[in-house]
């Protein structure tokens, strides 16, 4: 089936008012997308960023008439309309589309990334079955891929793993499916600890060998034999003394989902409690590792 799109370039105050004059006034659907390739960080539970520059798309049936849509859409929309264009969309297989542009992701000597409707690039490597779906952590963004890079070349053979921030799970169940013991994944979204358990169960993880928990369910005596914590560098800083007390001494470290920019911060803060800092940078994100202090 051939769709109608109107694409509208406006701004984070618009558009939501845009969305809902689309919707009121027929769209099947409405995206919005940045339009000016501006990241858009990790948001606190409940927000909905907006990029400075932002393209809000309705799409319309084929025998739409677009001229009327327009001046319904300027009445609902109650001022003039932004900079704004329609055009046809030919009928496309968007679910296939969008399952071809995911690929296996080769993580290090032993560990994989894979969709679960891929063939494992290599069967007899540790291979990661997880598809993208609303929590952080797909292995494509670079503060993933380095702390799975990370996590392949430890020895985690029947440790506990603390996985801060765990997201969708991707980095905990790594650590499982490399011979860690257990692992104690927190979030402080709770959709995140549903992707995380799901995440688990779609690769044979058992129930009892990974915990997830709430910031406030988190217990006084926490502890674990390795840290992992890919989040954002304000709160790495604001938890870096919780995070050091969980650990014993000689216990490795992995921080990541620090700029290049906010590294040396970084480093300055966690040299109270860890030796050996070592950074390792891809594109513009670097990854932090070390081991705390004896």
């Amino acid at each position: 089936m051939t769709w109608l799109q109107l694409r509208l370039d406006t701004n984070p105050a618009s558009a939501p008012a845009l969305e809902d004059a689309l919707l009121e006034i027929g769209a099947a659907a409405v995206t919005m997308e940045d339009n000016a390739d501006q990241p858009v960080y990790e948001p606190g539970v409940g927000e909905t960023p907006m990029w400075q520059q932002t393209r809000v798309t309705g799409l319309f049936t084929a025998d739409t008439d677009m001229d009327a849509i327009l001046v319904a859409l300027e009445t609902q929309f109650g001022k003039a309309l932004p900079p704004h264009r329609s055009e046809i969309l030919e009928d496309r297989d968007w679910v296939r589309e969008w399952m071809d542009s995911y690929h296996p992701i080769q993580c290090g000597e032993r560990l994989w990334i894979c969709p679960s409707w891929r063939e494992p690039v290599d069967p007899s490597a540790v291979n990661l079955l997880l598809d993208p779906g609303l929590a952080f952590g797909t292995g494509t963004h670079p503060t993933t891929w380095l702390c799975m890079q990370w996590l392949d070349q430890q020895n985690l053979s029947g440790l506990t793993v603390i996985d801060y921030g765990c997201g969708s799970g991707i980095l905990g169940i790594a650590a499982l499916l490399l011979g860690a013991k257990r692992v104690i994944a927190i979030d402080n979204d709770p959709q995140a600890l549903l992707a995380t358990r799901d995440n688990a169960q779609r690769n044979n993880i058992d129930d009892d060998r990974i915990d997830c928990l709430l910031p406030e369910q988190i217990p006084s005596n926490l502890h674990g034999d390795v840290m992992i914590a890919n989040i954002l560098a304000g709160p790495l800083i604001s938890l870096a003394p919780n995070l050091a007390a969980a650990l014993s001494p000689e216990a490795p470290i992995c921080l990541s989902g620090i700029l290049n920019s906010q590294a040396e911060e970084l480093l300055t803060c966690y040299r109270q409690w860890f030796n050996a800092l070592e950074l390792n940078a891809k594109d513009e994100w670097v990854r932090i590792n070390g081991k705390k202090k004896p």
